[in-house]
């Protein structure tokens, strides 16, 4: 999600933090500063009261921009799918624990 957000340029912390809806402060942290370790994402410090800090994708980190927009688009095609795996699995493992819970009473 953060290589996406800053595909479109620059950004601070705060304009990420609104972008990736749901992240909180410490996850976005960690991984802002996992993706700068790995030289994905530069970070800049401005010398000025308040601080102002800079995120933005390095010539690596621009690499993964066309194969993250090809997995989107496969998620987005492919949703429905996903969608009803996910029904038939929860339900799959309804009937399962109704028929363990059914044994154990029987059993008694």
């Amino acid at each position: 999600m953060v290589i996406y957000a800053l595909e479109g340029g620059t950004k601070r912390f705060s304009e990420l933090s609104a972008l990736i809806d749901g992240v909180s402060k410490k996850m976005l942290t960690q991984t802002l500063r996992d993706l700068e370790h790995n030289g994905l994402v530069q970070r800049i410090v401005y010398p000025v009261v308040p601080p102002r800090v800079e995120y933005s994708l390095t010539p690596l980190g621009m690499t993964l921009t066309e194969p993250i927009g090809a997995l989107r688009q496969w998620a987005e095609e492919h949703l429905n799918e996903m969608e009803q795996a996910q029904r038939e699995h929860d339900q799959a493992q309804h009937l399962f624990i109704q028929e363990q819970v059914a044994s154990i009473v029987q059993q008694r």
